[in-house]
């Protein structure tokens, strides 16, 4: 399998391997990945939660929500274009 990443990604990753005493990227790229996939199992669950609640919620509350939800999405790059549904 191939991961292509920047050069800035790469250089940043020999940095932190070299200070952890490592040769490779491997184990670096095995770490990011668990985190990234426990992350997304942790925000299933938040949106889940979050959504069993919007039924509570008046017309008003909800397009405060909404809007809060959309201005946070774009100012955050690694939300930045997730789960849009407008």
């Amino acid at each position: 399998m191939t991961v292509e990443i920047t050069e800035a990604q790469r250089m940043k990753l020999v940095r932190l391997a070299a200070v952890r005493g490592q040769r490779g990227l491997s184990r670096l790229v095995q770490e990011a990945i668990d985190l990234y996939l426990r992350m997304h199992v942790h925000r299933q669950a938040r949106v889940k939660a979050a959504l069993s609640v919007l039924s509570t919620l008046d017309d008003r509350e909800a397009t405060a929500l909404a809007e809060a939800t959309r201005a946070l999405r774009q100012s955050h790059p690694t939300l930045r274009g997730s789960c849009d549904r407008s």
